[in-house]
Formats: structure tokens, C-alpha cells, sequence
């Protein structure tokens, strides 16, 4: 078959984003509440920016979305990243989450360049238990003994992933198919596939994982939408009454947002039936699923991210209520200063400077954006923030972990597991930078972008 008749794997990642967005607001109804308040916040601003001539992320805040998943197995892990491939998602950064309290470590699968983000920007924070930091060697046995029996994927899902590989493609039927096999995975299971009793010993040792191990599946944890005023959104949870988080992770509210903010409705008790020795089964409950939203500001370069790490270091040591706003006064909060400071990754468009005068020297980056040659704009932010997660996570688990497990993380573990390595963040970011400055720079006349930011 043709190349020409496969669907491009960004479309593949947009049905699959939007069936399961579907498929979790019918499972999870605030879900569907949080989109409408999203919804109505995003076009209030948005209305506001275009009044005042201000450009925004419209094109894609409506499909933006982001999810979480946790794996038991490294061979789950090993066939998620292939399922993720079929859609055009890379594994991206490695997250070690155990100094956190949390026995995973986890990376996110999203797609990498500035075109496939343009089309949908669906990531997926994907953690892998590390069934190592059980210290009960009994119950990390029988932990392990559990999940050896489950397969998360269908056979079907497993086939047309090989058929992708194979093939370099699927096509529209065969995609449509993937789409709903793959689903199946994400999906809700209120059975459990152990006893009560065991769920209770997992759950003592930590409540993720019992989470992890207890199920049938990985399923879906919470799916998030994209909020341009996160402040204003956890206002709005409260007046609604929502059962909401108590703070918002991440840097304090800025003119120029940086990084991640995040916010959740915390997770609902829902009703579990559990195996029984008689064959009949025993109900429980278990909490898991809940309703996060987040907002999204500049990519830091590595000089910009070094900076956050020690003003929130120094919140974090401080006992003022106010330490982290105090902190963050030392983090320059106007575009310009971010930019020319080299502490945020832009991207570049051709400015509105006449053609007929004369052009500075291609290589002077600094002075075609002074000169309105080029225009600059905060580059997004596509990755997540392990304390923001963890933070998320603990708020999330009913009842907190262990304060930090002795082990540190292991990313050559993690990427062993993975079949591959993770990409690096601050390299992706780089390339999409650069590769909107070529294009700026084409369509102002140059013929290459010899010049490098300092």
C-alpha cells in the first residue's frame, strides 16, 4: 500500500486526544465541567488580549490536553512507547518523582516540533512503579506476581501497532481501529483484580501503589485541560463548590507566566469490588481519578531554570506564608528582560520593519530584533515540573506516602525499560527556537540564520 494512503501519525494523535476526552467525561462528569469553565475563562481572555491588539494560543487551547497514566511492568512500558509512536509522541525528559515520597520514576510522551504541536499538543505524563522500594520483600513478591498475569493491551491494539511498524503506516480504517483498541487500555475498570486484604497491605506501603498493581489497566488518572488564568479558575472551582486542591503547584501568579501552574478537584471515592475467596465479590473503595487543570507559561533555558530552581529552594527553606511570591521577585517578570537576560526559549516571526531600508548584519540577532526585524514571542512550555507532579499526585492519593524513599532515581533503568532514550527538553526547545528563526529570517530575505542568541 501506498505511503500516500496512511493518515500522518499528528491526525492519529488528534482522534485518539478527542475519543479519550470523550470517553473520560462520560466516565468522570466534573470533567466535563472543568472543560466548560476552562472554556468560558479562556474566551474571557481571550476576548481581552484581542482587544488590546495582543496575540494568543487560540488555535490550539480547544484540543489542548494532557494525561496521566501509571505502569506497573517494563514491558508496558516498552509497548506504551510504541503505541505512542503510532500517534508522533516521544518519550521527553526523565522525572525521578522518589525524593517526593513517590516509588516511580516517569517520563512524557508528546510530540517534539513546532508543526505537530500546532496541530495537537497531547501529552501524556507516564510514571513506572519501581517495585524495588517495596520494602516487604513478601509483599513486593506478590506484588510483582500480580501484575506478571495482566496484559493491559488488547491483542488487537499489540497487531496494528506491529502493522504500523511494519507497514510505516496506518490507514484511515486501520487508524480508526488503533484509535479504539488503544482506548481500552485508558479505560476505567471498577473491579479489581486482587483481594481486599492485599489492596489494604499495598495500599500501607504506599497508596500509588495499590493504584498501579490492584487493576486491570493503567487507567487514566486525570485528563487536563489548558487555562490561560489558572488564579481565576481555582476561584471559579470554589464557587462551585468543587472539593479543590488547597493551593496551586508551581511559580507564584506573574505577568509573564513561566513554566507550569497547576491545579485539581481532588480525587473521588469510587466504589470497587474486590475478589473474594467464595467467588462472590467484596465491595471497597478506592480513590484515583481527578480533575486537574493547568496553565502554561515560558520554556526556561537551562540559565533560566537554574535561576527557578534556587528562588524555589529558597521558598521552600523559608517558613514565611509569603516566601515563594518573595522569592520569585528576584525572577525578572517583563518580556524583554526575560529575553534579553537569555532566560526564556522564543520563537521568531518577521517583524514589520520596511523592506526597502537597509538590513543590519543577519548575524546580529540581537539588533534585528531591536530594529523590528524580527518580533519575539514566549516559547510554551511542553513538559512538567517534578515537584508540580509530585505535588499533584500527593494531594490526589487519599492519604501521603512516605516523606522520600532512600533510592535515589535511575534513569538508565527507566530508559532500559523504555527500549530507548529519553529526549532531552532543553535540545527540543533549542531546535524549535532555531528552526522559527530560519523561517523568519527566509522570509525577511536572508538565506540562512548564521547568528546564535547569547
Amino acid at each position: 500500500m501506498s505511503t500516500a494512503a496512511y493518515l500522518a501519525p499528528d491526525a492519529i494523535r488528534a482522534l485518539f486526544a478527542h475519543a479519550l476526552s470523550e470517553m473520560y467525561r462520560a466516565e468522570v462528569p466534573q470533567y466535563g465541567t472543568l472543560l466548560e469553565l476552562v472554556s468560558d475563562i479562556n474566551h474571557a481572555r481571550q476576548a481581552a488580549a484581542s482587544a488590546q491588539g495582543q496575540a494568543s494560543d487560540g488555535q490550539r487551547l480547544g484540543v489542548e490536553r494532557h494525561g496521566a497514566i501509571r505502569l506497573g511492568a517494563a514491558q508496558e512500558l516498552h509497548t506504551m512507547r510504541r503505541l505512542f509512536d503510532v500517534m508522533g509522541m516521544s518519550p521527553v525528559g526523565y522525572y525521578d518523582l522518589s525524593a517526593a515520597g513517590l516509588p516511580v520514576h516517569a517520563t512524557a510522551f508528546r510530540p517534539v516540533d513546532n508543526a505537530s504541536l500546532a496541530v495537537n499538543p497531547f501529552r501524556v505524563f507516564t510514571s513506572l512503579l519501581r517495585l524495588e522500594l517495596i520494602e516487604d520483600e513478601a509483599l513486593r513478591s506478590r506484588a510483582r506476581e500480580v501484575l506478571a498475569r495482566r496484559s493491559i493491551f488488547t491483542p488487537r491494539c499489540v497487531a496494528l501497532i506491529e502493522q504500523a511498524e511494519r507497514e510505516g503506516g496506518l490507514n484511515e480504517q486501520d487508524a480508526a481501529e488503533f484509535v479504539a483498541q488503544a482506548l481500552e487500555t485508558f479505560r476505567w475498570h471498577s473491579e479489581a483484580t486482587v483481594d481486599l486484604d492485599t489492596y489494604r497491605q499495598l495500599r500501607a506501603a504506599h497508596p500509588l501503589i495499590a493504584d498501579v498493581v490492584c487493576f486491570k489497566g493503567p487507567h487514566i488518572n486525570h485528563l487536563t485541560p489548558r487555562v490561560l488564568d489558572i488564579d481565576e479558575a481555582q476561584a471559579e472551582m470554589n464557587r462551585r463548590q468543587m472539593r479543590v486542591k488547597a493551593s496551586i503547584e508551581g511559580p507564584p501568579r506573574r505577568a509573564v507566566p513561566i513554566l507550569l501552574r497547576q491545579t485539581s478537584f481532588l480525587a473521588l471515592e469510587e466504589s470497587i469490588a474486590f475478589v473474594s475467596g467464595n467467588g462472590e465479590k467484596a465491595p471497597g473503595t478506592h480513590t484515583a481519578r481527578f480533575g486537574e487543570i493547568e496553565q502554561r507559561g515560558c520554556a526556561l533555558t537551562p540559565k533560566g531554570r537554574a535561576l527557578y530552581d534556587r528562588l524555589l529552594a529558597e521558598a521552600r527553606a523559608s517558613d514565611a506564608p509569603d516566601a515563594l511570591q518573595a522569592a520569585f521577585r528576584a525572577f525578572p517578570d517583563d518580556l524583554h528582560t526575560l529575553y534579553r537576560q537569555g532566560l526564556i526559549y522564543v520563537t521568531y516571526q518577521a517583524g514589520a520593519q520596511a523592506r526597502d531600508e537597509a538590513p543590519v548584519d543577519a548575524d546580529d540577532i540581537q539588533a534585528l530584533v531591536d530594529g523590528g526585524w524580527l518580533e519575539v514571542a514566549p516559547l510554551v512550555y511542553e513538559d512538567f515540573l517534578p515537584v508540580s507532579a509530585a505535588g499533584i499526585f500527593q494531594s490526589n492519593l487519599g492519604t501521603q506516602g512516605p516523606g522520600a524513599f532512600a533510592d535515589g532515581g535511575s534513569r538508565d533503568a527507566f530508559e532500559a525499560a523504555l527500549g530507548a532514550p529519553v529526549c532531552g527538553e532543553f535540545a527540543l526547545y533549542e531546535k524549535c527556537q532555531a528552526d522559527s528563526l530560519a523561517v523568519a529570517l527566509t522570509a525577511l530575505g536572508f538565506r540562512q540564520a548564521q547568528g546564535q542568541l547569547a
